[in-house]
C-alpha cells in the first residue's frame, strides 16, 4: 500500500490522512493543550477523497498516522464507458478505467474523448482531478 507515516501533531489543514482505510483531505484540525492527565489531543475533521464523506478522528498529537502517497499524473480520455472513463496515461501509455467524478458537473462536462486530464493515483486507486488546457 502506498502510504507513509507522520505524527498527527505535524499535520495541518489541507494535508492528507488515512482514516478508516480511506484517504481523506483535512478540512479542520484543532489541538487541545496537554491536560493534567495525559497528552495533548488533536481533533481532525476530513473529507474522504473517493466517498466524499466527512470523517473525524481524535487522538493524541504524538500518534503515528498514515498519510497517502499521491502521484500526480497526466492522461488522455479515450472513451466514456457510462459510469467510468477510460484513460491512457501519457507517460506509460497504460490504459486504465477510472470512476467518473460525481461531485463536479463542470468537470464531467469536459471529460470528452481526446481531453487531457490530470489524475491522481492515491493508494493505487486513480481519481480524475481536473482537465488540462489544450496545448498548441
Amino acid at each position: 500500500m502506498s502510504v507513509q507515516f507522520a505524527t498527527l501533531g505535524d499535520l495541518k489543514k489541507g494535508n492528507y490522512i488515512v482514516i478508516d482505510g480511506e484517504p481523506c483531505r483535512i478540512v479542520e484540525i484543532t489541538k487541545a493543550k496537554t491536560g493534567k492527565h495525559g497528552s495533548a489531543k488533536a481533533h481532525v475533521v476530513a473529507i474522504g477523497l473517493f466517498s466524499g464523506t466527512k470523517k473525524t478522528m481524535v487522538a493524541p498529537t504524538d500518534t503515528q498516522v498514515q498519510v497517502p502517497i499521491i502521484e500526480k499524473r497526466n492522461g488522455q480520455v479515450l472513451a466514456d464507458l457510462g459510469d467510468s472513463i477510460q484513460l491512457m496515461d501519457l507517460e506509460t501509455y497504460d490504459t486504465i478505467e477510472v470512476e467518473k467524478p460525481k461531485d463536479d458537473p463542470e468537470l464531467l462536462e469536459r471529460l470528452k474523448p481526446g481531453a487531457q486530464i490530470e489524475y491522481w493515483l492515491i493508494m493505487g486507486k486513480p481519481k480524475i482531478m481536473r482537465t488540462r488546457p489544450e496545448e498548441g
